[in-house]
């Protein structure tokens, strides 16, 4: 392994000590528990960008993460860092994520506090949610890389080191991320027919490519290639062409994708079953208890926090689909013949 990387025999440890398992390193453990968890298999039922896609094939935010996955520990690989620990990073990085997409998560910052992000939530996964309260009791570093891992419209490598994870691996998940959504999002969006690709800005074409597995080379390639060590300490870089590529390229699927009518037409009627079931559960105290039991999270009721952290906890954990069944059996009638 490169000294730029991070050894398990260098990890900052657990909040609660435990026992080192005689198989399987700190990090390849915290793996498997994000693996084995709820909330883990709860992202094939949430959204990536299109909501109850009809075709098979479209991504959800299970696909995507297994896409980081891939992409990141390719990277890490190559530039000999801590594979595992870069894995583990990239596998936990959106269990926070809310149903609906970006929709939910902008929804709950309406509704529960303008403070809340999918990486915050993420961490309060695996750190209070899972196992009843118990949480997950991952490694610093696997902690810290999910809650870092975001960027929002921020820039892909800010210059604040404040900013970035702590270790080198999970600077390459907060890479590897953008690198996925770019791709697999312009793909989707492709398919479903909200663009063409003659609407694709030509210099993103002809810099990273046409193709899916195109482009994702070209992007891996040239992150390999640009970064550097300096004074012992390795930067993650890109060539300016690239970098600006990817930012154009990010730019004209926020305008041409994300925001379209066609996107964010779904996104209204998403707000507005997330809305409702929101003001229901901080109203009826039975109903919530009964739904935090059947999602497996009801030990955050003895955190000592808000109702409305708690429904917020809820809202965020459920998938697309449950969502939409719990709105249709609590607001719409049904016959009763």
């Amino acid at each position: 392994m490169s000294p730029a990387g991070c050894l398990s025999s260098r990890s900052r440890g657990r909040k609660i000590p435990e026992e080192p398992c005689p198989i399987r390193t700190d990090f390849q453990r915290d793996k498997d528990r994000i693996v084995y968890s709820n909330a883990f298999r709860r992202l094939k039922h949430k959204t990536q960008v299109f909501l109850s896609p009809m075709g098979d094939e479209y991504r959800t935010r299970l696909t995507h993460t297994l896409e980081v996955v891939r992409i990141a520990r390719v990277i890490a690989r190559a530039m000999r860092l801590n594979e595992d620990l870069t894995e583990a990073i990239a596998l936990g990085h959106d269990l926070g994520h809310t149903p609906f997409g970006h929709g939910g998560e902008t929804t709950l910052k309406e509704l529960y506090s303008p403070d809340f992000s999918h990486n915050e939530q993420s961490l309060r996964v695996v750190d209070f949610l899972e196992k009843n309260g118990m949480g997950l009791n991952l490694t610093y570093e696997v902690r810290d890389g999910i809650l870092k891992h975001s960027k929002g419209y921020g820039k892909v490598m800010p210059s604040d080191p404040g900013e970035l994870p702590c270790t080198n691996e999970g600077r390459v998940v907060r890479i590897a991320d953008i690198m996925a959504y770019l791709n697999h999002d312009l793909d989707d969006a492709i398919r479903s027919g909200v663009i063409t690709e003659d609407q694709i800005p030509g210099s993103c074409l002809e810099i990273i490519g046409r193709t899916h597995s195109q482009r994702a080379a070209a992007m891996i390639k040239n992150l390999i290639a640009s970064s550097r060590e300096e004074e012992g300490q390795l930067i993650l870089s890109m060539s300016d062409r690239v970098y600006a590529s990817m930012t154009d390229l990010r730019r004209f699927l926020y305008e041409n994708v994300y925001r379209a009518p066609k996107v964010h037409n779904e996104f209204v009627k998403a707000k507005k079953t997330l809305s409702d079931l929101y003001r229901f559960f901080l109203e009826n105290d039975d109903m919530l208890q009964k739904e935090l039991d059947k999602m497996g999270i009801r030990g955050c009721q003895n955190l000592n926090q808000t109702r409305a952290r708690t429904v917020c906890d809820l809202i965020a954990s459920m998938t697309d689909r449950y969502a939409m069944n719990l709105y249709t059996k609590i607001f719409l009638p049904t016959s009763l013949f």
